[in-house]
C-alpha cells in the first residue's frame, strides 16, 4: 500500500500554499461586497446623502425659475428653449456630479483618518477591483440622486424635462458621474484630513461646476470667457447631458464625449497608480 497521499490531495496542497493565488481571475465575491458596503453607507443616511442633496438642486430652479423670474428663452445650438427646460437637465447633471465626489472623497479619507484604512487594504482584492467598487458606489449616488432630482422635476409646473435621447442622458450621466469619482479618489488618497477635500470641493469642484454653462449659454459669454468655458471638462459634461434632453447642446457631443472619455482613462490610470503604491495610505 502506497504512503503518498493521492494526487488531489496533493493538488490541493499546493493550490492552498502559502503565496500561491487562490483566486486568480476577478475577485467578483470580494468586489461585490465592498461596492455593497459602499452603497449601503450612504443608504444608511440616505436623507443626508441622496434626499438633501435633492432638494438643495429642486431651491435653485425655485430660485431661478419662480423667485428671479428668469422666464426669458435661451438660445442653444441656434434654436431657442424655455429658460426652465434649459437650466433643469443642468441641475440634474450638476447634482449628480458634486455627489459622485463627495461619495468617493469620503471612503479612503474616513479610513486614514479613524485608522480602518487596513479594511480597505487587508481583503484579497486587487488594485482594480478596490478602484472599481470605489468608483461604483460614488456613481451609483450621482445616479440616485440625479434620479431623485428628475421625477420630482417631472412633476413641476413648467418644466419640459421627458428626454429626446435618453442614450445620451445615460452615456454622459456616466461619464461624469465616472470623471468626479475618480476625482474623489485621487483626493481621498492624496487628503489628510477633511478640511483637504472640502478645500478641494470649495475652491475647485464647485466654481468648476457653476462656471461651465449650468445656469447660463457660453455662447452669449466674451471672447475670453468662452475660451475658458471651452476649456473647463464640466463644460462638456454638462453640455453632453443637455442634449439628451434638449436635442441641441453648446458643443459637439461627439467631441465632449471623447474629451471625456479621455480624461476618465487618465484619471483612472492615475489612481490605479497611487493606489498600487500605497501612497499617503500605507506608510
Amino acid at each position: 500500500m502506497s504512503s503518498q497521499p493521492p494526487i488531489g490531495e496533493i493538488q490541493s496542497a499546493i493550490r492552498n500554499a502559502p503565496g500561491v493565488p487562490v483566486i486568480r481571475n476577478v475577485n467578483w465575491g470580494g468586489l461585490k461586497t465592498l461596492y455593497v458596503k459602499e452603497v449601503r453607507r450612504f443608504f444608511k443616511v440616505q436623507l443626508q446623502t441622496v434626499w438633501a442633496p435633492a432638494i438643495t438642486t429642486l431651491l435653485f430652479l425655485v430660485i431661478f425659475t419662480v423667485a428671479n423670474g428668469a422666464r426669458s428663452p435661451v438660445r442653444v445650438g441656434g434654436e431657442t428653449v424655455a429658460f426652465a427646460d434649459f437650466v433643469a437637465p443642468g441641475l440634474i447633471i450638476m447634482g449628480m456630479l458634486q455627489n459622485a465626489f463627495a461619495n468617493a472623497s469620503f471612503s479612503l479619507l474616513v479610513g486614514k483618518i479613524q485608522g480602518t484604512i487596513v479594511d480597505y487594504l487587508q481583503p484579497p482584492l486587487s488594485t482594480a477591483e478596490l478602484l472599481a467598487a470605489l468608483t461604483g458606489g460614488a456613481v451609483t449616488r450621482a445616479f440616485c440622486v440625479g434620479g431623485a432630482v428628475w421625477l420630482a422635476m417631472l412633476l413641476w409646473p413648467g418644466v419640459h424635462i421627458v428626454p429626446r435621447h435618453p442614450l445620451a442622458v445615460l452615456w454622459f450621466g456616466l461619464l461624469g458621474a465616472t470623471f468626479l469619482a475618480l476625482a474623489g479618489v485621487l483626493t481621498s488618497i492624496w487628503a489628510e484630513k477633511f478640511d483637504h477635500a472640502a478645500a478641494v470641493t470649495n475652491f475647485v469642484i464647485a466654481p468648476l461646476t457653476l462656471l461651465s454653462g449650468t445656469f447660463y449659454s457660453v455662447d452669449h459669454l466674451a471672447p475670453a470667457f468662452r475660451a475658458f468655458s471651452h476649456a473647463n471638462p464640466f463644460f462638456y459634461i454638462i453640455s453632453g447631458f443637455r442634449y439628451g434632453f434638449l436635442g441641441t447642446a453648446d458643443s459637439p457631443v461627439l467631441l465632449g464625449s471623447v474629451v471625456i472619455l479621455v480624461l476618465d482613462i487618465v484619471l483612472a490610470g492615475l489612481c490605479y497608480a497611487l493606489l498600487r503604491s500605497g501612497w499617503k495610505l500605507k506608510s
